[in-house]
């Protein structure tokens, strides 16, 4: 791996953190201002929620893999 995929990857990382967070906001943001009324919107929140988590950990996991790669 380059150090050109290493800064990539990286940026990916940053970029699916980003959007894990937006979707945490989401929640938070209808659970303050709009439950119990809004409720039935928290599946869908939910459910994009912990798809973005899982791609931020995926990206995660491949980042710190090839940073120990490089350091071997």
């Amino acid at each position: 791996m380059s150090e050109d995929e290493l800064r990539q990857l990286e940026k990916d990382v940053a970029k699916a953190k980003r959007v894990a967070s937006d979707w945490a906001s989401q929640i938070h943001d209808l659970v303050e201002d709009r439950f119990p009324a809004a409720y039935q919107e928290l599946p869908g929140l939910s459910q994009s929620a912990f798809e973005a988590g899982q791609k931020w950990a995926d990206l995660n996991r491949q980042l710190q893999a090839m940073k120990k790669q490089l350091a071997a």
